[in-house]
């Protein structure tokens, strides 16, 4: 069974045990999460029951493993001749999820 789920403006297809990492999520380490806004269920050699935007009932839910930082990206702009040079860095935060039921609904 697999679910297409989604989580910080990003959609995932997951299925049970696997391990992802989405968008930050204030829960700690070690807390079940739930993600209620699933867009599609399916099952292997069924057809998927698709949501209008979100399955009826369908729910998603997991357990924190980790919070952490993506590694750092460098921005950088430069204006040829002008002497104009910027440099930034970003570290984007995630929360680590691992799948741990899928419910239709």
């Amino acid at each position: 069974m697999y679910a297409v789920i989604e989580s910080g403006g990003k959609q995932y297809r997951v299925s049970e045990g696997d391990v992802i990492r989405v968008e930050k999520l204030e829960a700690q380490a070690g807390v079940a999460v739930e993600f209620d806004r699933v867009l599609l269920v399916g099952k292997d050699g069924a057809a998927p029951v698709m949501g209008a935007p979100y399955v009826p009932g369908g729910k998603v839910t997991g357990t924190v493993k980790d919070q952490g930082r993506h590694d750092k990206i460098f921005i950088f702009k430069l204006r040829r001749r002008k002497n104009y040079r910027r440099r930034a860095g970003h570290k984007q935060a995630y929360t680590q999820v691992q799948i741990t039921g899928i419910h239709a609904g």
